[in-house]
């Protein structure tokens, strides 16, 4: 855990969104000994979440996290917030049955209302703007895409996916490099780390504290703690009813049965100097968030002030590329050459939680440790609903929560050695296979 967090240090401290971040208090380490209802490991998205939801019922609620609020995945991120998951349905399908899959469908559409009612209720300053759009650069890709949306409409009710030819997707972007795309209506973007920061406000006034710089070393369920859950860090602990560990990829040696099911990703992102109003509308006409469906894809967006935030390449080694900003604008003016004099002006990255199956892993090491899990590139707006779901169950209400509980998940082949160059051979296969 120790190397992941070097890494990811040195590709935030370049990070546009840190360079945009709204004032914000510091939390004071944890010192001495707490107690509380429930401890929440990692002041991300997911556990602000549940931070939230939870001291909103009333229950006292310790979050412990290692370094700052947002430093992670949620405050680095390409700020895509969208509906659906990074697995499609599949394995909702497979396991759980279409009843199961349609549910966890509409809580994934759930989950963006609640980002946007919680905007809306807490006053979070964050460049909200709706619309997304993905896009195909091969025929190929362009009907498996549109099967995609045909099949999403007809099964689950996905009425706000809307087909668009060549033609109209060129009318979107500036760009000759797509032949189809598909439009949600209900998914968006926004600065991630001004969303996450937002929310640790709205946490700590319903009563929430919050402890940065406060790494936890051991975590251990009552039934090893006599009587209460214990959550130790160097300088102190908690004594608690329940425990949430949402720390995704750094949670490390605390919870390695964890660490073997998820696997850390390195995605990166550039900014590029104001363009100004009237040439980044001409970029993307109603300023929507934009993907591709690559395997390894490219995703980018307008700021709110008007710069092109660009990501796409990804490290499955844990090396971050070298010559970062140019490796990535060469990405970009793939996509739009127009923008040949242009200036680079930030590059960072990060590290994502990617389950094996893609879908996102929920569920409890006993019955009074929860954790979250295996977003996979795909946790803006479910990592809030996730939070929600665990402070349900928390609160005696798991319906929702066991529902993603059974979904089963397998530890990546390789052992602590191997995972990660066994990963890299897998997804150098896929990437192989779209050159075909």
């Amino acid at each position: 855990m120790m190397r992941l967090q070097q890494q990811a240090q040195a590709l935030v401290e370049h990070s546009y969104y840190q360079a945009t971040a709204h004032p914000a208090p510091s939390h004071a380490p944890l010192r001495g000994s707490a107690q509380a209802d429930v401890c929440v490991v990692g002041a991300g998205l997911a556990g602000l979440s549940a931070a939230l939801e939870l001291a909103q019922r009333g229950m006292r609620v310790v979050v412990l996290e290692a370094m700052r609020v947002g430093w992670g995945a949620s405050g680095r991120n390409g700020g895509q917030a969208l509906g659906g998951y990074a697995s499609e349905m599949g394995p909702f399908e497979r396991q759980l049955g279409h009843s199961a899959a349609q549910a966890a469908w509409d809580m994934s559409l759930e989950a963006l209302q609640l980002m946007q009612r919680r905007i809306d209720r807490h006053a979070i300053a964050c460049d909200w703007t709706p619309g997304a759009l993905t896009v195909a650069v091969t025929p190929k890709k362009a009907r498996e895409l549109r099967h995609w949306a045909e099949h999403m409409h007809t099964r689950y009710g996905a009425s706000h996916l809307q087909w668009l030819d060549a033609a109209a997707t060129q009318s979107t972007i500036a760009s000759a490099r797509y032949v189809g795309g598909v439009m949600d209506s209900l998914s968006g973007h926004l600065h991630p780390l001004n969303y996450t920061l937002g929310l640790a406000r709205a946490a700590s006034q319903a009563g929430a504290v919050i402890h940065e710089h406060s790494e936890v070393v051991q975590v251990q369920p009552a039934a090893q703690a006599a009587g209460k859950a214990r959550v130790c860090t160097a300088q102190g602990e908690v004594r608690c009813n329940h425990v949430l560990l949402a720390g995704n990829t750094h949670l490390g040696a605390v919870a390695p049965m964890l660490a073997r099911r998820i696997m850390p990703v390195g995605t990166y992102i550039i900014a590029t100097e104001p363009l100004g109003r009237e040439r980044a509308n001409a970029l993307i006409r109603n300023r929507v968030a934009v993907s591709d469906n690559q395997f390894v894809l490219d995703y980018y967006r307008l700021s709110g002030d008007d710069r092109l935030l660009f990501g796409g390449r990804v490290s499955y080694s844990t090396v971050s590329p070298r010559d970062l900003a140019a490796t990535m604008r060469r990405g970009m003016m793939r996509v739009f050459p127009q923008l040949h004099d242009v200036a680079v002006t930030h590059a960072w990255g990060g590290f994502v939680d990617i389950s094996m199956n893609r879908a996102p892993d929920f569920g409890r090491l006993s019955p009074d440790v929860l954790y979250l899990q295996g977003f996979s590139g795909h946790g803006l707006a479910l990592t809030g609903l996730a939070g929600q779901l665990a402070a349900e169950a928390i609160s005696g209400q798991a319906e929702r929560f066991d529902l993603f509980a059974r979904l089963r998940h397998q530890a990546f082949p390789g052992g602590d050695l191997l995972r990660t160059p066994a990963l890299v051979l897998g997804m150098l296969w896929y990437r192989l296979r779209e050159l075909v």
